[in-house]
């Protein structure tokens, strides 16, 4: 098992695979929407053309993270990104997050990204539990991820400060065994 190599995933919408400095100036203008700002919890300021060159240019070379850009198939455009890190090799675990800017939204290359880089988690490097945590004020996104299988574990209260407001994100994970049921459909309906 090792995040070492850097895959190419191949779903119907999209394309996940590696970075390369090529794509600063896109990460660059998907990383100043406000949406994804607001989302992710990122910091407002501005991240700099040298510090976004010199971190899209070495992820492929991060033995203990995987960072694909999620590449829209129908257009060939790069709008975002998805993410294993945070990686724990004895408990066979990590943390996901996905984003995706605003010219790939709300057609499901979210779900599809999501799907392709957990199931490469469990099918392909033998992890036993995938996790994340989504912010309250953003059901779109847990909506995609119960779509492909996490579930809810509970809720970290006031973790994010926003616009003076706190705000809650909900812990989830999805299990190796859950995994091999249901690929990612949980809900699929039955053959």
């Amino acid at each position: 098992m090792s995040f070492s190599e850097k895959p190419v995933l191949t779903g119907e919408k999209t394309v996940l695979r590696p970075f390369t400095v090529d794509d600063v100036p896109v990460m660059a203008e998907i990383l100043r929407d406000p949406d994804v700002l607001r989302l992710t919890g990122s910091p407002v300021e501005e991240f700099g053309a040298e510090r976004l060159r010199q971190w899209y240019g070495s992820r492929s070379e991060q033995p203990d993270r995987l960072d694909l850009g999620v590449v829209d198939r129908a257009t060939g455009e790069l709008v975002g990104e998805a993410v294993l890190f945070e990686w724990d090799t004895h408990n066979r675990n990590c943390t996901f997050r996905v984003l995706v800017g605003p010219r790939g939204r709300d057609r499901g290359l979210g779900t599809e990204a999501t799907r392709l880089i957990v199931g490469h988690a469990f099918e392909q490097l033998g992890l036993h539990r995938v996790s994340l945590h989504v912010f309250a004020f953003n059901p779109r996104a847990r909506r995609a991820y119960e779509k492909a299988g996490f579930v809810a574990e509970g809720v970290e209260r006031q973790t994010l400060l926003h616009d003076g407001e706190w705000i809650d994100a909900v812990r989830m994970s999805v299990l190796a065994h859950e995994w091999a049921a249901h690929r990612g459909r949980p809900t699929a309906p039955s053959a």
